[in-house]
């Protein structure tokens, strides 16, 4: 009785969401397929204020389900969409995964005091996984506000005695994972203000809809105005108070985990520089046992997969075929790779190793002069 009732709430809610998009008007060709090609699925909030609200969750699949599982983690203000143009480079021998969180994308947007928490989503992720795609084994590629859903998920992870699948790879992307080395801008300190956020979000709803143009300005204009996304906004926005104060903790989970990670930076994102990963793979990642690489796209910004999304899926590729040296190999790798790289490939960043440094050398230094 209760399966019962939970499927016909499911299908009221999948009935609703499509009578929006029979409702809507696409601009955009780009977003449209996006979304036809997609599925839903009902999701309970686990977050105490959200009193039990089912949410409907939009997600797709890629790729044939016999391949390698790679589950892939959007960020903010965006979707599952940003992923467009890495996803075909990879989708031929990897089965992907991807959703789109409470508030974003094609997923419902409930704008009732709904908090969308990091937390809830991190659960949202455990669900997703065993449930609707039932992932046994798989990797997880997480960016923006997604590497701190990733970092919750795998704190979970790495607490359950039992886990009911096995995360292979953790891939890390640009992110404010590390808010007090970010370069935080004036729109998100707004939407964290009660009288600026809701102004800014009702001049961006009352600004005309883009109906041509740059067909991937032309999508992403369609997906936030899909379900009222730009009210969205104000709310999802929240999440920044609940990163400021659990990064630590979450940052630690990278430090504890046995899980090989690729951590990947656009140097050109100039809202979360570079300081934020040298200070991460330092604390954090330098250190550990396991497999652990540094890269850095040169001629990326913020969105590298989909401003260099070839070179991102070489470092994807790299790192599942077991291609990332040994700490023992590392500079005999960086030199050679260095050599054959292209000019927009990742450069790789070896372990530091600080150490005092003697020379096989006859020659000495004294303050006197050379002996």
């Amino acid at each position: 009785m209760i399966r019962l009732l939970l499927a016909t709430i499911f299908a009221l809610s999948s009935n609703l969401l499509i009578a929006q998009a029979e409702n809507f008007t696409f601009y955009s060709d780009l977003a449209q397929e996006w979304y036809e090609d997609g599925d839903y699925f009902e999701w309970t909030s686990t977050t105490a204020n959200n009193d039990d609200a089912e949410v409907s969750i939009f997600y797709q699949t890629f790729g044939d389900s016999d391949n390698p599982k790679l589950l892939i983690v959007h960020g903010f203000p965006n979707s599952s969409f940003d992923f467009y143009k890495l996803i075909p480079l990879l989708e031929d021998d990897y089965y992907i995964a991807a959703l789109d969180f409470p508030g974003s994308g094609f997923s419902d947007k409930p704008l009732d005091g709904f908090s969308y928490m990091l937390e809830d989503n991190a659960r949202l992720l455990d669900y997703f996984v065993s449930e609707i795609v039932e992932f046994d084994d798989f990797a997880l590629f997480t960016h923006d506000r997604g590497v701190s859903i990733g970092l919750a998920f795998l704190g979970h992870y790495l607490d359950n005695p039992n886990p009911a699948y096995k995360i292979n790879y953790h891939f890390l992307s640009n992110s404010g994972m590390f808010l007090p080395l970010a370069n935080l801008v004036p729109f998100q300190f707004a939407l964290l203000d009660a009288q600026r956020g809701p102004a800014m979000i009702a001049a961006r709803k009352a600004a005309p809809r883009m109906t041509e143009g740059n067909p991937q300005a032309l999508a992403y204009s369609d997906i936030f105005k899909f379900n009222d996304g730009d009210s969205a906004l104000l709310h999802v926005g929240r999440y920044l108070l609940e990163r400021a104060e659990n990064e630590f903790r979450w940052l630690d989970n990278l430090s504890r985990s046995p899980i090989p990670v690729a951590y990947l930076w656009g140097l050109l994102d100039d809202i979360n520089p570079i300081r934020i990963p040298n200070y991460v793979w330092l604390n954090y990642l330098n250190e550990r046992e396991v497999e652990s690489s540094f890269w850095i796209l040169p001629t990326a910004g913020h969105y590298p997969q989909r401003e260099k999304p070839e070179q991102v899926a070489k470092i994807v590729r790299s790192a599942l075929n077991g291609e990332v040296p040994d700490r023992a190999s590392e500079n005999e790798f960086m030199r050679s790779y260095g050599s054959r790289r292209d000019a927009e490939d990742a450069i790789f960043v070896g372990r530091s190793d600080v150490r005092k440094m003697e020379f096989p050398s006859t020659i000495k230094y004294t303050p006197e002069g050379y002996e």
